[in-house]
């Protein structure tokens, strides 16, 4: 009876045993050399600098709003004062409202950020899955996040699926 009880604690502690393989990634550099990474973040960029550009022209108007009902307030009659005022209160409405549109935590900016930066994501997955299956390695880590206190640097991918990523870009554009 012992020795079935033994047995089966041996089968059982055969897969704690398993080797594992480990490798790692640094996920800023990867960002920093990927070229359709570098595009895709200049390509936002451009997106986000337009927004800007629109918020500024929409803040001027709401201060040359501004500015139009203190100097010419004691002038106007209370009708006209009264109009400027509604409009001044409209162009700082319609200026919030563009700003949480397009800044807020749920803005078209956090969600173009995360459309564009998730498909470039997945790429690189992509890449590292393929590295790692090729290499035998069951779990791969990002130096980037900061887990990594130390590792050898023999285990680093990057430059690895750096060339996987940069393979399939070609791959890609020679279609």
């Amino acid at each position: 009876m012992l020795a079935a009880v033994l047995a089966l604690l041996t089968l059982a502690a055969r897969p704690l045993c398993a080797e594992v393989r480990v490798g790692y990634i640094d996920s800023a550099r990867i960002f920093t050399e990927y070229k359709t990474a570098q595009e895709v973040q200049a390509q936002f960029d451009r997106q986000v600098q337009g927004w800007r550009e629109d918020a500024a022209e929409r803040a001027r108007q709401v201060n040359q709003l501004r500015t139009e009902v203190r100097d010419q307030s004691p002038i106007l009659s209370a009708v006209r004062r009264q109009e400027k005022e509604e409009a001044l209160q409209k162009a700082i409405s319609d200026y919030e409202r563009f700003i949480q549109e397009i800044w807020g935590p749920q803005g078209r900016a956090a969600q173009e950020n995360e459309r564009v930066t998730g498909e470039v994501v997945q790429q690189i997955r992509a890449a590292v899955e393929k590295v790692a299956g090729a290499k035998g390695l069951n779990l791969v880590l990002d130096v980037a996040s900061g887990v990594v206190v130390y590792a050898d640097k023999t285990l680093d991918l990057t430059p690895e699926v750096l060339t996987e990523l940069q393979a399939r870009a070609q791959g890609a554009t020679s279609h």
